[in-house]
């Protein structure tokens, strides 16, 4: 996996151990196997310590988040990153479990920050959310014309609740997420497949 950071001059130590945790609700989201079969394709490829499970109620979304950041302050080994997929339908701000219950992922992105788990202070940590934010459908507008992303990052001097963190939506706020029924999601599919194939910092990889 390469750095959340763009500079050259500060890059992550990624020689420890590379954790990634997927929790997926299947039930009425066909194309979901194909995204879990994806994803453990590409943790595979970046030797990544992948745990993953399927059809979590809105507790235990919650609560395998938990566990999540119990198993690594716990471990002895130096820690690298840790990588969360979350998947299901919800809405802005929220999750819908296998049970219908809604869990906050401001509750589940809690889990790691520098509060609560210490071997990740000031260690990357990626957060992938599939999951619609509202119900209006994006039609997409045509330009012309190459689309440059500057990203920059200042450097504070004291250490916050919430850093070194990367939330990746699959669509924007109040839109859906598209799943193809057989083919998976798109943004999941796209996401290994440049994950897998392409070089360059983590920034870079989701620019492309």
């Amino acid at each position: 996996m390469s750095n959340l950071r763009s500079s050259e001059e500060e890059k992550y130590d990624m020689s420890g151990a590379r954790l990634a945790l997927t929790l997926c609700v299947t039930k009425a989201r066909e194309g979901s196997e194909e995204d879990l079969d994806a994803l453990e394709y590409m943790f595979q490829q970046l030797r990544f310590e992948s745990t993953m499970k399927r059809d979590p109620t809105a507790q235990q979304f919650q609560e395998e988040l938990e566990k999540f950041q119990q198993a690594i302050d716990s471990r002895e080994d130096p820690i690298s990153c840790a990588f969360v997929v979350l998947m299901a339908h919800g809405r802005e701000g929220l999750l819908k479990g296998e049970d219908g219950e809604m869990v906050k992922l401001d509750n589940l992105f809690e889990a790691l920050n520098n509060k609560n788990c210490q071997a990740l202070r000031a260690k990357p940590k990626v957060y992938i959310i599939q999951a619609c934010r509202g119900e209006q459908k994006d039609p997409g507008e045509t330009v012309g014309g190459d689309e440059i992303l500057m990203v920059t990052k200042d450097s504070p001097q004291t250490i916050p609740t919430y850093t070194d963190a990367l939330h990746v939506y699959s669509t924007v706020e109040g839109y859906i997420a598209y799943r193809h029924d057989q083919k998976g999601s798109c943004f999941i599919q796209t996401l290994v497949d440049v994950f897998t194939k392409g070089k360059g910092h983590i920034l870079e990889l989701l620019t492309e």
